[in-house]
């Protein structure tokens, strides 16, 4: 008999967990709600410069090219090393050859390789600012003939990241209330929150200098912009 009743209390158990579960997703897919998304940013100054440099060369065949180059980014490697001292570092950020065609005017000709071009990237990371334009100079002084990209970024971002989250909170806040009030609603609590935050690189304005005149590249890095969105969903009472 009791082993009658225990079956009969799981089995109701068991019956009712279903019932209660579908009643509450019920009321969840009945809830009105309304979706904002607020944004903000917060600016700071970098302390750290990323710098990347290509040694490009032409020759006739692909041994000479690649040796051109290797010689050159030798070069380039130990003047940027020897300016750097223990203020940062250096690594190869990419290496490629591949041949050269000369221009095709009549469709369906066979391409005729007229010489090779070997590229080599080299990458610096410091956080001695004052020090970006001198290796650029010394770089391209030293056999360097492209400068890729210069960004300026920050070692923890999170002060940063903290301040444009609260922005962004405050602007979703503010556009709920407006959106409530215009739609002749009451905001009831907030039912979910989400933030998404990405660092903007700074972009630099620099000149290089040219080759075989003495004058010092000037760099002026600006401010680091950290943005953010805080979506906020509220329900409507």
């Amino acid at each position: 008999m009791r082993s009658t009743i225990a079956a009969f209390a799981l089995l109701t158990i068991a019956l009712t967990m279903p019932v209660a579960a579908v009643a509450e997703s019920a009321a969840n897919a009945n809830q009105r709600t309304i979706q904002v998304a607020g944004d903000g940013e917060a600016q700071a100054a970098p302390d750290l410069a990323v710098l990347s440099l290509a040694i490009e060369t032409h020759a006739a065949t692909a041994a000479d090219a690649a040796g051109r180059n290797g010689g050159l980014a030798q070069k380039v490697s130990e003047a940027l090393r020897a300016k750097l001292g223990d203020k940062g570092k250096t690594w190869t950020g990419g290496y490629s050859l591949y041949p050269e065609y000369e221009d095709q005017s009549r469709p369906n000709a066979k391409p005729v390789i007229t010489g090779y071009r070997a590229e080599n990237t080299i990458t610096v990371q410091t956080g001695a600012l004052d020090l970006v334009g001198p290796l650029i100079d010394a770089a391209i002084a030293a056999g360097a003939n492209r400068v890729n990209s210069l960004d300026f970024n920050l070692r923890d971002d999170t002060h940063a990241r903290n301040e444009a989250i609260t922005k962004a909170a405050k602007d979703a806040q503010a556009q709920a209330q407006a959106l409530a009030a215009a739609l002749g609603l009451k905001l009831g609590p907030i039912v979910s929150a989400t933030t998404v935050s990405n660092e903007r690189p700074q972009p630099v304005m620099f000149r290089a200098a040219a080759m075989g005149v003495n004058n010092a590249t000037p760099v002026q890095p600006g401010e680091v912009t950290v943005p953010a969105t805080v979506s906020l969903t509220y329900q409507i009472e």
